[in-house]
């Protein structure tokens, strides 16, 4: 089965906001807090084991009591939240002052140029280096098996090869289901982490 809830049943059914923002704000806004890690469970709490807990004490679930609940417990944490997104925000007003038409053609040749040459060298390196320690050929992937997240064999094992930071990203919309390497770039060299 198959279907959608709209905006408005979901307000009917759960007495819920919805803020609506002006456009590019909301996106400016979260990718200010990613920086300053505003919303993070040290500074407003774990809200997949807060929100049972409420759920599980209140004799009377709304909005209202939950945010009475939620600001007893953590005070602070609105404003905290709020401060360490507000000075990122700054930052970045001042950082898209700087940006003009020739600081975007050189972001893009790195993207496309550098970052794609060096990107694929490390690949490459890291699929010879296990080939090696495996005593098995490797090849880089095709263009469908890269679709599907694949960046090259070592034998007949299909890998994806990111970089440490990868683990860290769970806004990452794909889902790649093959063994992973994960690697961290350091002064000499690259550490590399092949799942089992």
């Amino acid at each position: 089965m198959k279907y959608t809830i709209k905006n408005q049943e979901i307000l009917a059914y759960n007495e819920s906001e919805f803020v609506t923002f002006p456009k590019y704000t909301s996106q400016l806004i979260n990718w200010a807090n990613q920086n300053a890690q505003g919303t993070r469970a040290k500074i407003v709490g774990q809200m997949s084991d807060l929100f049972p807990e409420f759920m599980n004490s209140a004799d009377n679930i709304s909005l209202h009591n939950w945010e009475d609940w939620y600001l007893q417990r953590y005070p602070n944490a609105i404003e905290n939240a709020t401060e360490r997104i507000y000075e990122q925000v700054k930052n970045l007003q001042k950082a898209i002052k700087l940006i003009d038409k020739d600081m975007i053609q050189d972001w893009v040749k790195d993207l496309v140029i550098h970052k794609t040459y060096n990107g694929f060298y490390v690949q490459k390196a890291i699929l010879a280096s296990l080939s090696q320690k495996l005593n098995k050929s490797y090849r880089l992937a095709s263009p469908a098996e890269e679709s599907v997240g694949i960046d090259g064999y070592v034998g007949e094992t299909p890998y994806s090869i990111k970089p440490d930071t990868y683990k860290t990203m769970n806004r990452l919309p794909e889902s790649i289901n093959v063994k992973m390497i994960y690697y961290t770039k350091t002064k000499t060299g690259i550490i590399i982490e092949v799942e089992e």
